[in-house]
């Protein structure tokens, strides 16, 4: 018996990636108009900056050696292409722990704090405010509050209660407690700087979570106290689970916003103060704009070294909530 084989011979009928692309391109062209300024925007403030703080950080560009006008006078950049040599500086310099290494501990530690108090305040008062409660509008309003007002607004406030005669240290003294110099003393900085991006950051952990509460279906409250559950038990299998999504993506915004939380420390502290509370994003703004002469390639480093942690940790993280995933439907 003959077996005839055919060879795998391609199909010319069907068409090449440019011929989909230019009938794509035809067919949804307002598509692609509707985007196209949106992807203008975007390569002017966020492509093209990147583009030139990672090309910065293969040189010595600093205030001396930029291009510069004085007058009618027009200078020449002068600084020279240096390769790798900012990362290994700052990495493993000499002076690396100091520069680097313990601002970088700093920023883990006070995003892990801050996350975990906005993650664990922010449930609990959503819990409370899901409950049947009279004037449970009111208190959503006045809870919300922390967040919709600018933010420079309250770290000015925050600044006046924790002076040295501000309103919190008054308290203490008056209940005979020891005053902290809050503004002044290095450990305490920090304390202040976690309070106050608590304050800051609870309200919108609070209203995404209450909203992750609401959608959880109500008979699976209901199934599980017929069984006999506790609410511990109600809570750890039911209401946790049911708000696995809005958690994840609440987390990851909160990793990623207070990682990169600029103004609160530098409103609190300024660029110059504080050295031991400065986190790596204003360690990098005062590298660039807060000291003389003005080191642009360290600070264009730090700016790619601070993004390059965050893609790391968001890919790891979803990695390990997918594989967590696959491991709850078995």
């Amino acid at each position: 018996m003959t077996v005839a084989v055919e060879s795998a011979a391609p199909d010319k009928s069907r068409p090449g990636p440019l011929t989909r692309l230019r009938r794509g391109y035809q067919k949804y062209w307002y598509a692609y108009a509707m985007v196209a300024p949106v992807v203008i925007v975007l390569g002017v403030l966020v492509a093209y900056p990147l583009v030139r703080g990672f090309y910065l950080t293969l040189t010595d560009a600093n205030s001396l050696n930029s291009a510069r006008t004085i007058g009618v006078n027009h200078i020449d950049a002068t600084y020279k292409f240096i390769g790798l040599d900012n990362y290994a500086d700052i990495l493993w310099g000499p002076t690396a722990y100091d520069r680097f290494w313990s601002h970088f501990i700093w920023t883990v530690v006070w995003t892990a704090a801050c996350v975990f108090l906005h993650y664990c305040l922010g449930l609990g008062l959503a819990l409370l405010l899901n409950q049947k409660l009279r004037g449970r509008i009111v208190y959503r309003l006045l809870l919300i509050l922390p967040w919709a007002v600018p933010t420079f607004v309250t770290v000015f406030s925050w600044r006046i209660l924790l002076a040295d005669s501000g309103l919190i240290n008054s308290v203490l003294g008056s209940l005979h407690l020891p005053q902290p110099a809050w503004l002044e003393d290095p450990a305490y900085q920090r304390i202040a700087a976690i309070l106050v991006n608590t304050w800051c950051g609870v309200p919108f952990m609070m209203v995404s979570l209450l909203g992750g509460l609401q959608s959880i279906d109500a008979t699976l409250y209901e199934a599980a106290e017929m069984d006999g559950a506790s609410a511990w038990q109600r809570f750890r299998h039911v209401t946790l689970p049911g708000l696995r999504p809005v958690s994840s993506t609440v987390v990851l915004l909160g990793v990623i916003w207070t990682f990169n939380q600029f103004a609160i420390i530098f409103l609190l502290f300024g660029s110059n103060s504080a050295p031991d509370a400065q986190i790596l994003v204003t360690w990098a703004y005062h590298l660039g704009f807060g000291q003389q002469p003005r080191d642009f390639a360290q600070s264009a480093t730090y700016g790619v070294l601070l993004l390059s942690i965050l893609v790391v940790f968001t890919t790891f993280y979803r990695r390990w909530l997918a594989r967590n995933d696959q491991q709850s439907t078995v």
